[in-house]
């Protein structure tokens, strides 16, 4: 593919290095396309593997908030930083590890509508908070998220999330980084 994902002329290093041609050949098999945020990155290929060191790490090795509370929280963060890239392509990945079109549409909309349960409510409400006033996070919400079931460890997980997908967020909207069609029929 040439045609750059994002407004910025940083096309992909040609040819790829070994070890992330397999990276991509991988996410082609399993997605059937490479995401636009990895070719976004893959211009300097030591930035593309911090950033999918840090993503995997964060959403997909072991964690006592599901994965598929991990794409809440993004798509939450996401929402109320109005990023089209991550709302369109979190979006498809709630929808798809939850199979409930609605519960996706609801958290990219306004995620208060949302069918969840007590526990997933303050996770997200605590996103919420991180992502438009982190300095006022007091103990008090830390309890509310124990009260919960939430462990420190959890805590500190949901908090890295939230703050990651803040990161990317800005970073997406600042470049006009555009989704890949594929997400928008994914899981309907």
């Amino acid at each position: 593919m040439t045609d750059l994902p994002t407004a910025l002329d940083l096309p992909m290093v040609d040819p790829l290095p070994e070890a992330t041609q397999r990276y991509f050949d991988i996410c082609d098999e399993k997605l059937g396309f490479v995401p636009n945020v990895l070719r976004a990155h893959a211009f300097d290929i030591d930035k593309l593997n911090a950033f999918t060191a840090l993503y995997n790490d964060l959403m997909l090795a072991p964690s006592g908030l599901s994965k598929l509370e991990r794409e809440m929280v993004a798509v939450v963060v996401s929402a109320t930083n109005r990023c089209h890239y991550c709302l369109v392509a979190h979006g498809a990945a709630v929808r798809q590890l939850s199979g409930d079109p609605l519960l996706g549409e609801a958290l990219v909309t306004n995620w208060r509508v949302a069918d969840v349960d007590a526990r997933v409510r303050a996770m997200l409400g605590f996103a919420e908070k991180i992502t438009l006033a982190s300095a006022t996070i007091e103990e008090t919400d830390r309890q509310a998220l124990r009260d919960h079931g939430l462990s420190d460890r959890d805590i500190w997980d949901l908090a890295n999330v939230a703050a990651f997908f803040n990161m990317s967020n800005r970073v997406a909207s600042a470049t006009a980084m555009q989704p890949n069609a594929a997400y928008h029929g994914q899981a309907r």
